[in-house]
């Protein structure tokens, strides 16, 4: 399959969401530049959330993918990192109880921070400006040389990523991970939360499975692996040559890893199957995600699939379905269906973000709560009725308390938006509410479990 294909063959087609740089010869020398610095991740990372995607495949593992709709340079700091990974690692051992079965945890964290767009520029007062496209490639502030594309801007996003990294690997084998200590923290949110009496019962039952482990001998002493994790890092490849610079050969394999991250996905609006975009990413050994969205049609995505995974390899692909809460239950039974009848080995994970943008009366683009838990049930709803097995789920959220999603618990409402609104691009769900809807589809996923 790969006799055609090399790091730039994506470079004879056609391609689309890019950036437009002046200057061309400080673009290549950035280029190369990263092409001669270390990888972010390594190959047999890469390989270990191959094989344990397979597992999602195949019904034996749940995948929860979530993180920043758009990293950047300002808020970057150990706390909001850590904030990050905090939220992830709770919601993952509130899943992982009522699933019965391991969670992969992959964040979007470490290399995403850069967004499509819906045209090429903006214009606000008369005047018109390239549109901001991420801060790897230029500035949120509205002016002219603000929202000129920098290469250098490629060169921080790696550095930025190196030490996200660095930080993360910490968290992840240096304690912080403790399974005891992660659940005292979701004690604590039960406590405090508005709909404390709903979430008691599975806290109480995660509280005395560990005193029931702890009697038997079985501690964060005796057992590493309750004070150690793994969270692998994935952004959107979306500026092939910052892919294509970070691809690597691996020296026992003879294989081409795109070291950027362990996990990338392909957009919604850049999935064309003669598009640049598949092109490259049909060649690297990373496990892929494809954003399925309401123009899917199930013939496409038999032809996509097949492009990204001709060996049919499990763990390989991870269709990621994005229709929103009110289209949810008619669009996806067809793909859902086809996949089945064809019998193409994939990973069916849910984004019940990007279907339920809108924008409220104060001007803010928001995100329903409510219509965030929708579209998940409906999802479960879909796979249970086509028999087939719903593996996870891929939210936009932050460790931070931010105002961007309205509901939950808290009743963040249309006029407190103002309050704390802090996101570059998309709304997230802060800490309260990624975690209350852990709670809230735990009994989702106990019934599929049962099932």
């Amino acid at each position: 399959m790969m006799d055609n294909w090399s790091p730039e063959s994506w470079k004879s087609k056609p391609i689309l969401q890019q950036p437009e740089y002046q200057d061309s010869d400080a673009v290549k020398q950035v280029e190369t530049e990263l092409s001669q610095l270390p990888p972010l991740v390594f190959a047999g990372e890469v390989r270990s959330l191959h094989q344990k995607l397979g597992d999602v495949a195949e019904g034996k593992a749940f995948l929860l993918q979530g993180g920043d709709c758009a990293e950047s340079f300002a808020e970057f700091s150990a706390t909001n990192i850590r904030n990050t990974f905090q939220v992830l690692l709770q919601m993952a051992v509130v899943m992982t109880f009522a699933g019965g079965c391991p969670v992969v945890k992959v964040a979007r964290i470490a290399g995403q921070y850069a967004k499509p767009r819906s045209a090429g520029t903006e214009s606000i007062g008369g005047i018109e400006l390239p549109s901001y496209r991420g801060d790897i490639i230029n500035d949120i502030a509205f002016d002219a040389a603000a929202r000129q594309p920098d290469p250098q801007r490629l060169i921080r996003a790696y550095n930025q990523s190196t030490s996200t990294l660095n930080l993360m690997r910490a968290f992840a084998q240096g304690g912080f991970a403790d399974l005891h200590k992660v659940h005292q923290w979701n004690l604590g949110f039960v406590q405090k939360s508005p709909l404390r009496e709903k979430y008691q019962h599975l806290s109480n039952q995660i509280d005395d499975t560990l005193t029931f482990m702890q009697a038997c001998g079985i501690s964060s002493t005796s057992a590493p692996q309750l004070k150690e994790t793994s969270v692998y890092t994935s952004h959107e490849a979306l500026l092939l040559n910052y892919e294509q610079a970070l691809t690597r050969q691996d020296s026992l394999t003879d294989r081409w890893y795109d070291c950027s991250a362990h996990m990338l996905w392909i957009g919604d609006r850049t999935r064309q199957l003669d598009g640049a975009h598949i092109e490259f990413l049909r060649g690297v050994e990373n496990p892929i995600g494809v954003k399925v969205g309401p123009s899917m049609k199930p013939d496409e995505l038999i032809r996509l699939i097949d492009a990204l995974n001709p060996n049919n390899l499990p763990g390989r692909l991870t269709l990621i379905s994005r229709m929103g809460a009110d289209n949810i239950t008619e669009l996806l039974p067809p793909l859902v269906r086809k996949v089945k009848e064809e019998g193409r080995n994939v990973v069916w994970s849910s984004d019940p973000m990007h279907g339920n943008t809108v924008k409220a009366s104060s001007g803010y683009k928001t995100r329903s709560v409510n219509n965030i838990l929708k579209e998940v049930k409906g999802f479960f709803e879909v796979h249970r009725a086509e028999g087939t097995y719903a593996g996870g789920v891929h939210f936009e959220m932050t460790g931070q308390n931010v105002t961007e999603c309205v509901g939950g618990a808290y009743q963040i409402t249309e006029e407190g938006l103002g309050d704390r609104y802090h996101t570059h691009c998309d709304p997230r769900l802060n800490a309260d509410q990624a975690l209350e809807l852990a709670f809230l589809i735990a009994d989702t996923l106990k019934q599929a479990r049962q099932r």
